[in-house]
């Protein structure tokens, strides 16, 4: 590799300046302490369990350290790091990146906390440096409008598009004239998929040397986050931007997470495993792999980049060809793998013959060649990075599936799926079988501070499973439960007496716990959350149920009825009575205080049978380690998600309500108390259908 030659030695450089000293941890002490200035000049009670939060935050950010801190719902997390990761980021001109997993949390910072950040900081002599600190939302590439490329797009609209979609790439630039921030959901409807690939900003040709900074909206949102000391990222993003280099891409070498010296929040880290999981794996999609090819020519319609940039027909044939080849490939899949099961895991080598590869082969290197024609300059320029982009991406998915065949990491796990809302797309997936050593290397060795925090990293009053999950055993971790007065406004009832699941006795299990769910759901007057295991289980209820919340003026709402999780949630505050349904997404991030949420039901234990491959692979390396799959695995997830559930119910310190417990287990099994033992209500009520009128009293 050749570069810049160092005449100087190591030990000859001089040693890297000193940074400025952070004030974080004294000024932290100040505002978070017994008659401090949170306390004195805004009206808020002392919480000392956010005040040993921000002392600890502040330390570590100061000394540049991880740290793992679960925070009890109440605790006022969100302050105890933003206040103190603010005055660290400003005194150390630093970047403090805030993560999280749920839009709701998001916004929750963005509309609520930050501003109220800006109110203490300008409340206090002391602290007024600080006010007019800059934040800004990090979303992807992909959401932004490029003017460059828009531009482009109007002017060879008849080489890129067919007949109809003029109207669409039409309606885009005149909302383009209005808009302020030129992200996609800003547009209503949602712009076509196949116009807004050609205008959106990811792409090379969206870039400084092209772009007017000032018209591009991405590169105007590249220049906010550039100046921001603080900016916010959900976990997908995140991970994504590491994994295709990070702050190492950008210069960062020896510090530094996302950008050179930055510093991490990752809020809601119980989640944390899962995303990094998810995104440090690889995806390729039949869908994916169809849209990159007609990006570059689409035969139906005789449009794309390369009918633009007037490549010859040879060329535009090889497309036609790696199309047809890409067709037969994942169709072989569809039809010899998937026919039965949705998701099958791949075990051996050539789960179908390498068509697609010769003819991307053929295409990589014509494109290549196509780029070579055009110089360097101008809007040949612009060309030749287009096709080197699109180069890069076909030598990227042609890697994929050569990896892919071939199995060629014993440390993944391999598999396909049918994906999309008809499942008609087939996808090839892999992930990390053992997902620690990738964030101990991005993550926790990259000599910057980074903060894992939620109300739920203990499993079973342990931390230490989460450690090792994340790789972060040895380091400092730190727990302060909830100041919420549960013992006096949460109740707790368990039914004993439905069938334990097994196929023998479904057909009983269900009936009883529909007979239950009509019983407590009507019974308490707030609003009713009842989170489910499985999406037939919700169904029968459902259909069971729907007349009998009807006849009582109860407005039923359930996951899966076209409507978003955070629209479900908005009208289930806004109703106060209403009975909402969901499964998997709706154990964590949601948040309704008040009476409109009354009563958490959990239909079951919240296991996941290890069915899916990444679950069984990792079952597997567990059994093979000599270790136990159940008591490592399966029983630690299941209990964070008990937790987060059941920690829907009391939002504020005001909020009381009912937690209603469905499942035998917990007292039929000696893992039970390990659940019950969650709950920071300890007093449970048990209760049968014989003595439930009785015994199940909720809050009037």
């Amino acid at each position: 590799m050749i570069g810049l030659s160092n005449p100087h030695s190591p030990e000859d450089m001089p040693p890297p300046p000193e940074p400025p000293p952070s004030h974080a941890p004294r000024l932290a002490a100040r505002i978070f302490a017994e008659g401090g200035w949170l306390q004195s000049g805004h009206d808020l009670e002392h919480r000392p369990q956010q005040e040993a939060m921000a002392r600890a935050v502040a330390a570590a950010m100061r000394d540049d350290e991880p740290l793992l801190f679960e925070a009890g719902t109440g605790v006022g997390k969100s302050l105890a790091y933003l206040l103190p990761g603010i005055i660290h980021a400003v005194d150390q001109s630093r970047q403090l990146v805030v993560s999280t997993h749920t839009i709701a949390l998001q916004e929750q910072l963005e509309k609520k906390d930050i501003p109220h950040c800006r109110g203490i900081f300008s409340s206090r002599p002391e602290l007024k440096k600080y006010a007019d600190f800059k934040s800004a939302v990090l979303v992807g590439k992909s959401n932004y409008l490029c003017t460059t490329r828009l531009a482009a797009a109007l002017k060879d609209k008849h080489e890129l598009f067919s007949t109809p979609e003029h109207d669409e790439l039409r309606r885009i630039a005149e909302w383009a004239d209005t808009s302020r921030d030129g992200l996609r959901h800003e547009l209503n409807p949602p712009p076509s998929p196949d116009v807004w690939e050609m205008v959106n900003a990811d792409s090379s040709a969206c870039a400084r040397k092209y772009c007017d900074c000032e018209k591009c909206f991405y590169q105007r949102a590249r220049a906010r986050i550039a100046k921001a000391s603080l900016i916010i990222v959900n976990h997908a993003l995140l991970f994504a931007l590491i994994n295709a280099g990070g702050a190492r891409e950008k210069g960062g070498a020896t510090r530094g997470i996302l950008f050179p010296d930055d510093f991490v929040v990752l809020d809601e880290a119980h989640t944390v495993p899962g995303v990094a999981t998810d995104h440090f794996g690889m995806r390729l999609s039949s869908y994916g792999v169809d849209r990159m090819l007609k990006y570059l020519y689409n035969p139906k319609n005789k449009r794309g980049l390369l009918v633009k940039l007037r490549a010859p027909l040879e060329t535009l044939q090889l497309v036609s060809d790696a199309i047809e080849a890409a067709h037969q490939f994942f169709s072989h899949i569809a039809e010899r793998v998937l026919a039965q099961r949705a998701i099958v895991r791949v075990r051996e080598p050539g789960i179908a013959e390498p068509w697609l590869n010769p003819p991307l082969q053929a295409l990589i290197k014509a494109v290549r060649a196509y780029a070579d024609k055009f110089d360097d300059n101008g809007e040949a320029g612009r060309a030749r990075e287009e096709l080197l982009e699109q180069y890069r991406k076909l030598n990227t998915c042609l890697a994929t599936l050569r990896d892919f065949l071939k199995l060629s990491d014993d440390e993944s796990v391999y598999w396909v799926e049918r994906t999309g809302r008809r499942h008609t797309i087939v996808t090839l997936r892999n992930a990390p079988i053992d997902i620690a050593p990738a964030l101990r290397e991005t993550l926790l060795e990259r000599n910057t501070s980074v903060l894992f925090t939620s109300a739920t990293l203990a499993m079973g009053g342990a931390i230490e499973p989460f450690q090792q999950r994340i790789g972060a055993t040895g380091v400092r971790w730190a727990v302060e439960k909830s100041p919420f007065d549960f013992e006096r406004h949460m109740r707790v009832f368990a039914a004993t007496d439905i069938p334990l699941p097994s196929p023998k006795d479904a057909r009983l299990a269900l009936d009883a716990l529909i007979d239950y769910l009509r019983h407590c759901t009507l019974r308490v007057p707030g609003g009713s959350l009842v989170l489910f295991t499985s999406y037939a289980d919700m169904r029968a209820a459902a259909q069971a149920l729907a007349r009998d919340f009807a006849d009582y003026a109860r407005p039923f709402l359930m996951q899966g009825d076209g409507r978003s999780r955070t629209e479900l949630a908005r009208l289930m505050r806004e109703a106060g009575n209403a009975i909402l349904f969901g499964t998997d997404s709706f154990w964590t991030g949601i948040d309704v205080p008040g009476p409109a949420l009354s009563q958490v039901v959990i239909t079951r234990l919240p296991f996941e049978v290890p069915t899916h491959p990444v679950l069984e692979a990792r079952a597997e390396w567990i059994r093979n380690r000599g270790g136990n799959p159940f008591n490592e695995l399966t029983l630690p997830d299941a209990l964070i998600k008990f937790r987060q559930g059941a920690g829907r119910l009391i939002r504020t310190a005001a909020d009381r309500g009912v937690v209603t417990l469905l499942d035998s287990r917990l007292h039929a099994k000696t893992y039970g108390r390990l659940f019950l033992e969650c709950l920071p209500q300890r007093r449970i009520t048990r209760m049968t259908r014989e003595n439930r009128d009785d015994v199940f009293l909720p809050f009037e």
